[in-house]
């Protein structure tokens, strides 16, 4: 993740490096990705490169977080978080999740991205340095079930951390399922709406 002289670049300078590495990324995978056309099209030189990333797998890692950052929105985006009842929790959820895939079969640099991250090359960076993105997802799974819970939507007799986990794990498989498929331009409702009542079947109560 980036250090701290890379957070205080204006925040133009950091859209530069971020478009240059996510393009990179996005079209040849982690693997194939070169720091160094990274570095020459986001204008910059090798020693500079290095005071805001540790290395071409910390790079990619900030640049998975904020792909999946910007595809979830801010919190002002969620329909979920506005459901007066546990009904209205999962079918705006569903909503979400649809909302969340059609923007993502806008962006097809994200698309890939995500793809080689969660099925590709970038899978071994993933598991080996992917704890502060899987702790930022798995702290949001907890707010979402928190909420649900105030609904009724979601049980409470089970440690909210264990169901987050169990949370996370389908959301995880649904979503590797998911970028698998070479077509995803056209986001499939049935399959979402099958999925979160998968979801809501493990989870309430």
């Amino acid at each position: 993740m980036p250090r701290v002289r890379f957070e205080r670049l204006d925040s133009v300078q950091q859209a530069v490096i971020l478009e240059a590495a996510l393009r990179e990324f996005s079209t040849r995978g982690y693997t194939e990705a070169s720091l160094n056309r990274i570095i020459a099209a986001a204008g910059l030189s090798k020693g500079a490169m290095y005071y805001y990333f540790d290395d071409k797998a910390d790079l990619y890692l900030y640049v998975v977080s904020t792909q999946m950052a910007r595809l979830a929105g801010s919190p002002a985006d969620l329909e979920f978080l506005r459901a007066r009842s546990a009904d209205d929790f999962w079918s705006m959820l569903e909503s979400d999740s649809i909302r969340m895939l059609t923007r993502l079969s806008e962006l097809p640099d994200v698309t890939a991205v995500l793809r080689d991250a969660i099925a590709g090359t970038g899978t071994a960076v993933m598991r080996r340095g992917g704890g502060e993105v899987e702790a930022v997802t798995q702290s949001w799974i907890e707010r979402a079930i928190g909420y649900g819970q105030q609904r009724g939507a979601v049980r409470a007799d089970v440690p909210i951390g264990l169901l987050a986990a169990v949370a996370g794990a389908m959301m995880q498989a649904m979503d590797a399922w998911y970028l698998s498929r070479r077509d995803v331009a056209h986001p499939d409702r049935r399959v979402v709406h099958d999925f979160i009542g998968m979801l809501r079947r493990a989870l309430q109560p």
